[in-house]
């Protein structure tokens, strides 16, 4: 597990494709290792969460925390749904009861696909520079 925790770690927060980090307050204290924490790029945990199916708000912020430690709160989330909404990376579904479902479009699939080879060759050309231990 802890091995996996650092891989989405490190994938997660080296997003290095015209992204600058303006602050540290998307870094949230992890449980498991106060001392290194989950960065939070929110639009592209949200990409994530819809590239294995259509789901709700609550829904995409539990499969977030399995995914990588990150919980990010409603006010994050969808902020994150409405800017990826205008940039037509996902789309709203039919309501279901109370809650409205998203999709990731195919715009939206190309773009993930992207930013996540970027991040697994940023990430692995930065753990090859580390010392081994």
């Amino acid at each position: 597990m802890r091995a996996l925790t650092q891989i989405c770690f490190a994938v997660m927060c080296l997003l290095c494709d015209n992204y600058v980090m303006r602050s540290t307050q998307n870094v949230v204290e992890s449980k498991d290792n106060p001392e290194t924490g989950h960065y939070s790029d929110p639009p592209l945990l949200v990409l994530a969460s819809l590239g294995s199916g259509p789901k709700h708000g609550h829904a995409m912020i539990e499969d977030i925390v399995r995914l990588c430690g990150t919980r990010l709160g409603p006010g994050t989330l969808y902020g994150a749904i409405a800017r990826l909404e205008q940039q037509g990376w996902i789309e709203p579904l039919p309501p279901e009861e109370r809650r409205r479902p998203y999709r990731i479009t195919a715009q939206g699939l190309r773009v993930l696909r992207a930013k996540l080879t970027t991040l697994r060759q940023f990430a692995k050309a930065g753990l090859g520079r580390l010392p081994a231990l």
